[in-house]
């Protein structure tokens, strides 16, 4: 069986869904080039009316996209660095989001805002290293943070098939995880659907994107103790699972979640908040992420040491397993 990296999906599901629908386009700044390898060849395959370098201009672009979306066609556009939403979150919060809102439907908005390489693992510092899924969560745009090659693949389909603005988080270190694939059964994945990909029955870990590899990596050093970890990925922020993951912690009785997003009012924060409203729980739930306010350093230790790791996510479930007895 083919494998199949994380960046390569998306630069496939990306092809596939321009071959299918030629309402699709994409646009950036130096993506006929693909500095970042998401466009790669997509400019040889489709030319310079689909594959648009952008002046560097990410308000301008963006609302180009919106009023692109508005006459039908289904923009994607490539953030080649995270913070780059900041700079536009007007655009897409107050404008993409809230037209079919206010318009009750009569209007529809299908973009993707992409950015391959959000959060760090390399040291990219204060200004790049951001990881705001859950800004644009807390305002109700649809958002994804694929963990897998077939995830990141299926949920770009879906992102770009959606009537809705979407934004895709593709973590830095995500994009090279690969994984055995049949190409043949890439299909979409729908949003607001978790999965479960460990069974366990003591405790549920929550990870999002790169940090699933970590949940994994500490669920089978605590199989070696006898202890069985089920580790849930949510694959998007917003719309949440929430049923996926009340029948996951029905069965365990114990949370963590490991979120690589700042503590105050991140997913993590959401996802505790949820549990004290909704589960029933043997142990007060734990949450490992950045510390509050984090902005990354650049020297490579320092950026690693401020980021939520498997150190952290060990000693968080090994704390809410000692809690009150182990189940």
């Amino acid at each position: 069986m083919p494998k199949l990296s994380y960046l390569k999906a998306l630069n496939r599901a990306l092809g596939d869904e321009m071959d299918a629908d030629h309402d699709v386009f994409v646009l950036g700044e130096d993506i006929r080039v693909a500095a970042s390898n998401l466009t790669a060849g997509l400019f040889t395959r489709f030319g310079p009316d689909r594959v648009v370098d952008t002046p560097l201009s990410e308000q301008a672009f963006t609302n180009f996209a919106t009023g692109a979306a508005l006459a039908g066609l289904r923009p994607v556009i490539e953030f080649q660095i995270p913070s780059l939403l900041f700079l536009v979150f007007e655009q897409i919060a107050n404008q993409a989001h809230k037209f079919s809102l206010m318009t009750g439907g009569q209007c529809k908005v299908p973009v993707t805002y992409i950015v391959p390489g959000s959060g760090s693992r390399t040291g990219w510092a204060g200004q790049h290293s951001d990881h705001p899924y859950s800004l644009f969560a807390h305002v109700g745009v649809k958002t994804v943070v694929p963990a897998t090659p077939a995830d990141a693949y299926g949920l770009l389909l879906s992102a770009i098939r959606d009537n809705d603005p979407v934004v895709v988080f593709a973590p830095s270190g995500a994009l090279g995880v690969r994984e055995d694939v049949d190409f043949s059964t890439l299909a979409p994945v729908p949003l607001g659907v978790g999965r479960i990909a460990r069974e366990g029955s003591d405790v549920t870990v929550v990870a999002l994107g790169h940090l699933l590899q970590d949940a994994l990596a500490v669920a089978d050093e605590l199989a070696g103790e006898g202890v069985s970890v089920e580790v849930f990925d949510p694959r998007t922020v917003y719309p949440f699972d929430v049923e996926g993951l009340a029948a996951s912690v029905a069965k365990t009785g114990r949370l963590v979640v490991i979120d690589d997003s700042n503590r105050t009012s991140g997913f993590g924060a959401e996802v505790l908040a949820l549990a004290a409203e909704r589960f029933e729980l043997a142990t007060p739930p734990r949450r490992v992420t950045r510390p509050d306010g984090a902005v990354l350093p650049f020297a490579l230790a320092l950026d690693r040491a401020v980021q939520p790791g498997r150190d952290q996510l060990l000693a968080a479930v090994r704390d809410v397993l000692t809690s009150g007895g182990h189940r």
